[in-house]
């Protein structure tokens, strides 16, 4: 196989493969690389699987009013992987939640997402010594796998080289605009060049570069657990999230038919950084040797406070994976996307998107770079 094609991509999660369909419309051959033995089987599957429509980030109206816009594209676009069949509630803290209910109807309001009360029934589920209102809201959940399958499908469709338990060691420029990866697999070492690389490492976005002496992007990493729950009954049909500020989300986890239980302050087990005079360290190191002891019992208890039935969930094991965000968003709750077109490299570009239903942030930016 020749070792040279238009464009690779680091990376088989979401973005990676969306990213790796959109580039083989545009150009002949693109191959992409993951280190992993499967596609979409980090973060891409340990997370909420919420479909975002704007609700959760009333601190940051234009990432809200990015999620709003790109919501039905979305959820038209995977349907076979949207699980739409339950009530999803917002409920604001009556105590140190950092908006009021009033100010997440009036965020709400300005970019055009609906609420309305809840009904009395779904009312007296909650605590109002906690909880200051909850509101109906329309926001779904994605199965993981299902939409891993629709995007193996696609990829494969568009002609894309998959090359698993690939990683990507280094980048280097070579003869002008060429970039040369330093690929390292079962079978040893070999050497790809491309006339455009892609980046979508998440976690692992600094890697390639830094083994090439390239400067870090600074970047917030935390090891993160969600645990795994039955709910009770009454809660079967729900999703809720108690908001803002040091809170929780219980979220229909389609993947495994349970909800996942996070916690603002329980989930994140630990956080370092890359950049800012700080030394860099391999996310998946620090993840592989971390001890993972759930914190499911601080959650239930704290939890149980706002949403009492929350107290009979019955725990069933924990997704444990590297969350990173932009040192920023831990001010004003942003996720936007990063891109930064030629980074350190001529057609070397770094993509990190914080949602998965922002992808299509990134399409235009495809288009300044390949023309």
């Amino acid at each position: 196989m020749s070792n040279t094609c238009d464009a690779a991509v680091i990376g088989g999660g979401f973005y990676g493969l969306y990213l790796a369909e959109a580039l083989a419309a545009r150009v002949n051959r693109v191959i992409l690389f993951e280190s992993g033995a499967e596609l979409m089987l980090r973060a891409s599957y340990s997370n909420q699987a919420r479909v975002h429509n704007g609700y959760h980030y009333p601190r940051s109206i234009l990432t809200a009013l990015r999620s709003r816009v790109n919501f039905p594209r979305f959820v038209d676009e995977f349907r076979p992987a949207i699980d739409s069949t339950f009530e999803k509630i917002y409920a604001i803290g009556r105590r140190d939640s950092k908006v009021s209910a009033e100010q997440f109807c009036r965020s709400m309001r300005v970019i055009g997402a609906s609420v309305e009360p809840v009904s009395k029934s779904i009312w007296k589920l909650f605590d109002p010594a906690y909880i200051e209102a909850a509101f109906l809201t329309r926001e779904y959940a994605f199965n993981a796998l299902i939409l891993r399958e629709l995007m193996a499908e696609r990829v494969h469709r568009a002609g894309v080289e998959i090359q698993l338990k690939s990683t990507v060691k280094s980048v280097h420029q070579v003869s002008g605009d060429v970039v040369e990866l330093c690929i390292e697999s079962p079978s040893g070492t070999e050497t790809v060049t491309a006339a455009q690389v892609f980046c979508c490492g998440y976690s692992q976005l600094n890697s390639p570069g830094m083994g090439g002496g390239l400067p870090l992007v600074p970047l917030k990493h935390e090891l993160v657990e969600m645990a795994l729950v039955e709910v009770p009954e009454q809660l079967r049909g729900l999703g809720v999230t108690v908001m803002d500020g040091p809170f929780f989300s219980l979220m229909p986890f389609p993947a495994r038919q349970l909800h996942t239980l996070s916690h603002v302050r329980y989930t994140p087990h630990a956080h370092w950084y890359d950049g800012n005079d700080k030394q860099f360290q391999p996310a998946y190191g620090i993840f592989d040797r971390a001890e993972k002891k759930t914190a499911f019992p601080h959650m239930i208890r704290d939890a149980a406070r706002y949403l009492p039935l929350v107290a009979d969930c019955t725990y069933c094991d924990s997704l444990w994976e590297v969350k990173t965000i932009l040192p920023r968003s831990e001010a004003d709750d942003s996720r936007p996307i990063l891109f930064r077109p030629h980074f350190g490299l001529k057609n070397y570009h770094l993509v990190m998107g914080g949602k998965i239903d922002n992808i299509y942030d990134i399409s235009e930016e495809i288009d300044r770079v390949i023309k």
